[in-house]
């Protein structure tokens, strides 16, 4: 996953907030570990809206980013992405990493300082991913 941070510049405002530049985000993070990398999934899981929605709801939310973007407050408008993104849950597996990693760069071309993510505040990082899952559901 680092090489496909080292592997992307930079990406401008537009690139982030287009549905196809995040499944290729998607498969330069997990290409290398899986063969559907990239690619939307095609059935339900238990997190995630109904497989058919995905393609549309992606297209949605990088649309409604563009209108957050001049009206909220940057770093509103991030996790309002991340949370959206997650919560679409568009890929059968690596969706946390790829939403956190979409995230740093919407900030990066917002010009605005990352998520910390919890490293900062969190102290007990075994029962994390469980409260970060019951979050979202």
């Amino acid at each position: 996953m680092l090489d496909a941070r080292r592997a992307i510049r930079s990406p401008t405002l537009g690139e982030v907030l287009d549905d196809l530049w995040l499944r290729q985000l998607h498969f330069r993070m997990f290409g290398d570990v899986w063969t559907w990398a990239g690619t939307y999934r095609v059935s339900d899981r238990n997190i995630g809206i109904d497989w058919t929605e995905v393609t549309a709801a992606v297209r949605n939310l990088v649309q409604d980013a563009q209108a957050w973007i001049g009206d909220d407050e940057q770093h509103t408008s991030v996790a309002r992405f991340h949370h959206r993104l997650v919560a679409i849950h568009p890929f059968p597996n690596g969706n946390g990493r790829h939403a956190r990693a979409a995230a740093d760069y919407l900030s990066n071309a917002l010009e605005v300082a990352p998520p910390t993510w919890g490293a900062l505040t969190c102290s007990d990082t075994a029962n994390l991913r469980t409260a970060y899952l019951a979050a979202l559901r």
